[in-house]
């Protein structure tokens, strides 16, 4: 794994990743002069994606462990497949673990949940430069309604950015317009402790995650609960993603524990029914996310691996030891070309999209039966049949 330009280690263990979203780096080539023209090289090259930069959160905790708690910020370069191997910035947060994070999609900046609070940080642009360069930093903006309120467990952002949900380990669900931080929910009591949140593409659902009631919709513009998601046999919920299904419909995945093995389940938005369920890998899951076009599926697991798989439930990529450390999180980029996976291990990973071929079993066929025609007319042209 040392040896992999597409996985480097920083020195943090990470709780949290995400890509940068796209409308930060076009902020940042606007500080350019819109009459800079570019030579035909450069133009040429315009197909190649760059300037795609990640920004991962973690560290060691509170105490004297040496290990730091951060926010850092990489770039990938597609052409080469490789991760910068120095961070491109490192924000430290002092003794406060960002233990989570969740990006404002439309690329205003980030928050994390430290130990007591939430706090609000902003992109870091380098303005002027030559160079194309993405930061992070601390920023003035204060959050009152997320001050003081104990470790957050989860923290999400609806697709378009206009809601934040965030629940604590106590099981205190709570969900905001976004910036006026106006309330929607305000559930004390909606799990016993809060483990995963997640808006349905449209903004009318939240799904929240959790012991106790392992699984509630909430409905946004009601600020209720329509459906409480039954576990069956001796199922543990770990995380739910909505995603849409080939026919165009709302679909929620939710990633469960059965015994040793790691599951999806899948469910209905419409009628909120069991649409199935299928035994994905062998070991815990540790870290799920679902692709934007909802193709792809991305599970990680105790042991380090990362699998990828596609809407019908079949495995289509492994990368077996990805981590040495459990896998804690995973992000498909934008385009489903490629996905981060952090680990506990202090170290990241981009693993570029390899498409499954369709005709690989159909070229087996057709050379199998070339073999069996050209078996069967030596047979027959040395009189072995009569």
């Amino acid at each position: 794994m040392a040896d992999e330009p597409n996985c480097q280690k920083y020195g943090v263990p990470f709780y949290g990743v995400s890509w940068v979203p796209p409308s930060v780096l076009s902020r940042s080539d606007l500080t350019k002069s819109d009459h800079d023209e570019k030579p035909k090289e450069e133009e040429e090259a315009d197909d190649i994606p760059k300037g795609n930069y990640l920004v991962f959160a973690g560290g060691g905790g509170e105490g004297r462990s040496g290990i730091p708690n951060a926010i850092v910020v990489s770039e990938f370069d597609f052409a080469s497949n490789s991760l910068s191997a120095t961070p491109v910035t490192m924000l430290g947060t002092g003794a406060d673990l960002p233990y989570r994070m969740t990006v404002h999609p439309g690329g205003e900046g980030l928050i994390c949940s430290l130990p007591n609070s939430c706090r609000w940080f902003e992109w870091d642009l380098a303005e002027g430069s030559e160079v194309q360069k993405v930061g992070v930093k601390a920023s003035e903006k204060k959050l009152p309604q997320l001050e003081n309120i104990g470790q957050q467990l989860a923290l999400a952002f609806s697709n378009d950015g206009s809601m934040l949900a965030v629940g604590d380990e106590n099981g205190y669900l709570r969900a905001f317009k976004w910036p006026s931080m106006e309330v929607i929910i305000d559930e004390e009591k909606a799990h016993s402790s809060v483990k995963d949140l997640h808006f349905s593409p449209d903004g009318k659902f939240l799904v929240s995650i959790g012991r106790g009631n392992p699984c509630r919709i909430w409905d946004m513009k009601s600020s209720t609960t329509i459906a409480s998601l039954s576990k069956e046999n001796d199922e543990v919920f770990g995380f739910g993603r909505f995603s849409q299904s080939s026919d165009g419909k709302q679909v929620l995945y939710i990633a469960a524990m059965q015994g040793q093995g790691g599951y999806i389940v899948t469910w209905f938005t419409d009628s909120w029914k069991r649409r199935g369920s299928k035994q994905v890998v062998r070991d815990p899951i540790s870290a799920f996310n679902v692709s934007a076009d909802g193709k792809l599926l991305a599970v990680g697991t105790v042991q380090g691996d990362v699998y990828i798989i596609n809407s019908a439930m079949a495995i289509q990529m492994i990368v077996r030891k990805a981590h040495l450390g459990l896998v804690t999180a995973l992000m498909f980029s934008n385009d489903t070309s490629s996905l981060v996976s952090s680990s506990l291990d202090s170290s990241a990973r981009v693993t570029l999209v390899v498409e499954k071929k369709k005709n690989g079993l159909s070229l087996w066929v057709v050379l199998l039966f070339i073999v069996f025609a050209i078996a069967a007319y030596i047979i027959r042209t040395k009189g072995y049949l009569p």
